[in-house]
């Protein structure tokens, strides 16, 4: 069909530009507050330098934003809680330490290098544990991957080249300390944006699709095409990457690993620490992680330097976690979301929209 000289050409059958600009609109609206806490983050070391307390604490809490973030790609979206990925966070810090122990890696950048490859030891590892622990369902895969935990936190105990309870020293880093953290923390900061971007790609996609309809209705996927050993087993591995390279960044910032106790490569406690921000924050959700990540790990460090002898963080720290799920059981992020619905539903005098909620994930798959 041809246009006439100075006329507008034709607008597509459906087209609505009024509607296609309030689209846009919303996503620069839904855009703006991930892009402020953005630059907060990048410009937190410009404020808090002179402080290397709160830089350090910046590093632990990147660290574990990572960490949880990646965790969610699984246990979020697939509905499956794993208590054992302090394997792969414990297999990256590990394999950091001995490939510059092995490899002759000198210290700075160059073994910062290495973190990648953390990450892939830590995939290849999720495959054969994945492969065990996913053949069995929702509860007994709990038990499961915690069995698998303590048989790598007893190999790393007693074999010969992990350095036993000893464990390991990595390269002395010979950064000035007022850019010591600070490094430290922009790596941190690289990997959370990787991982949160990965995070939000998959929910995005046909992959996260069939993952939140393994969450809703594992059967009924099956029934629906849904190959849910495969989807399960990719998600797992996914997961487990970015919780390998985290744990070879923990590992280089302390700089020596060692297997077993508070702070060590295979901590019981961060598998605790991860369902306990992912459940505070919004399971399944890509912020919520983040958030509980922030409160919980921040906290835990300020309360650790003030009351480090008597436990007293343990109690303020659990009792915390017990207001908010009971207040607020499904998490921050979906609570005060699903608030700010109802008060614009109110303004605008129409009946709140539902949450998406058991069988959208199903019903995704079927389109």
């Amino acid at each position: 069909m041809s246009v006439a000289p100075g006329t507008d050409p034709p607008t597509a059958p459906g087209a609505h530009p009024a509607k296609a600009q309030s689209a846009t609109r919303r996503r620069l609206f839904a855009l703006a507050p991930a892009l402020v806490a953005l630059a907060v983050a990048a410009l937190f070391p410009l404020v808090e330098n002179s402080n290397q307390g709160d830089m350090s604490i910046g590093v632990f809490v990147l660290i574990y934003m990572a960490s949880v973030s990646a965790w969610n790609i699984f246990s979020g979206y697939s509905g499956y809680l794993a208590l054992g990925h302090a394997v792969f966070f414990g297999s990256g810090a590990y394999a950091i330490a001995l490939m510059a122990r092995d490899w002759h890696v000198p210290a700075g950048w160059s073994t910062v290098a290495l973190l990648p490859l953390c990450g892939v030891v830590a995939g290849l590892i999720a495959i054969p544990v994945g492969l065990v622990a996913l053949r069995t369902r929702r509860h007994t895969f709990v038990v499961v991957t915690i069995a698998i935990f303590f048989i790598f936190q007893t190999l790393a105990t007693n074999l010969a080249f992990t350095g036993g309870t000893a464990g390991i020293q990595l390269p002395f880093l010979s950064w000035l300390v007022s850019v010591y953290n600070e490094r430290f923390y922009y790596i941190a900061l690289v990997l959370v944006v990787a991982t949160v971007g990965l995070s939000w790609a998959v929910r995005r996609s046909r992959f996260g699709l069939q993952l939140m309809a393994i969450r809703d209705d594992e059967d009924r996927a099956r029934g629906m095409g849904v190959r849910t050993l495969r989807v399960k087993l990719s998600a797992f591995v996914l997961s487990a990457i970015p919780v390998g390279i985290a744990g070879g960044l923990y590992a280089y910032f302390l700089g020596s690993i060692y297997p077993q106790g508070s702070g060590a490569a295979f901590d019981p406690l961060f598998d605790i620490a991860l369902a306990l921000m992912g459940f505070l924050g919004g399971i399944g959700t890509i912020s919520g992680p983040l958030l509980g990540a922030l409160v919980l790990e921040s906290l835990q460090q300020k309360l650790t330097q003030t009351f480090s002898t008597d436990g007293i963080y343990l109690i303020i720290y659990g009792a915390l976690f017990l207001v908010v799920i009971l207040l607020m059981p499904r998490g921050i992020v979906p609570t005060v979301a699903d608030k700010l619905r109802q008060w614009r539903a109110q303004r605008s005098g129409r009946t709140p929209e539902p949450a998406a909620g058991v069988g959208a994930g199903v019903a995704g798959v079927a389109r």
